[in-house]
């Protein structure tokens, strides 16, 4: 009998050695709460640092009055060129920015090349959009062959050639299914007399592509010569489709 209640009090003590009190559970709940929040705070820290280094960059580039960049278009385009640097598909170098914002009008200075080290503008510039992208204004958007319509999204610079439009440079797609087509379509960066302030005044609007960032003849060597080599150009269009699916825009 002494032995069956030896027994019955070892098995109280090990049933109850698991047991916390309820103040010492919530004690330890709290510990985790403080934990999480911790880390919550830091994520948030982080965020509101890149977002104000990218705010202070931003306003210390001289852009030329009336002739800005839209400031969270520049965002994105930032987000693009420091992804795809990190993803080593950029030149190590690379310090450029181009961005074409397609929701301007085709007959403004839409294109923008930023050195942002220097933290300028390199040039400012006329870019025409695809045929059947829309007249003055781009609307329609397409990666497939012969659509002759513009492609939205990120690009990486690649070599220059001599072809039927003269001096040009090929572009690489880097968005899957919106842009990746690009090199197959010969979707590429040339001049054409077509983009000037002269065929704007007589047509309303400047002359339309088969679906190339066309620019102004007197600007094509400058441009690509400072743009070729595996640097970044970003095609915008408010499109949220792209803009929720782009990998590339993932802070």
């Amino acid at each position: 009998m002494k032995g069956f209640f030896s027994l019955l009090g070892i098995v109280y003590m090990v049933t109850t050695s698991f047991y916390l009190s309820p103040k010492k559970a919530i004690v330890k709940n709290e510990i985790g709460t403080k934990k999480i929040e911790r880390v919550a705070t830091k994520s948030e820290k982080i965020t509101e640092n890149a977002v104000s280094s990218s705010e202070a960059l931003y306003k210390s580039i001289a852009f030329e009055q009336g002739h800005e960049l839209n400031e969270e278009v520049f965002f994105k385009a930032l987000t693009g060129f420091e992804n795809l640097k990190k993803a080593g598909l950029l030149n190590s170098e690379s310090h450029l920015l181009t961005v074409c914002d397609f929701s301007m009008s085709s007959n403004t200075k839409r294109l923008w090349v930023i050195d942002i080290n220097e933290k300028k503008v390199l040039f400012n510039s006329l870019v025409a959009h695809g045929k059947n992208t829309g007249e003055e204004f781009a609307t329609n958007f397409s990666n497939t062959e012969s659509s002759l319509q513009s492609s939205l999204g990120f690009y990486i610079t690649d070599a220059t050639y001599n072809g039927d439009n003269g001096f040009s440079l090929r572009l690489l797609g880097m968005d899957k299914g919106f842009n990746d087509a690009a090199y197959r379509r010969a979707i590429v960066m040339h001049g054409a007399d077509y983009v000037s302030e002269g065929f704007a005044a007589m047509h309303k609007r400047i002359g339309r592509s088969w679906g190339c960032p066309a620019v102004p003849r007197d600007l094509t060597q400058p441009i690509i010569n400072t743009i070729k080599g595996r640097n970044l150009l970003f095609i915008y269009y408010p499109d949220q489709n792209y803009l929720s699916k782009s990998e590339w825009l993932k802070a």
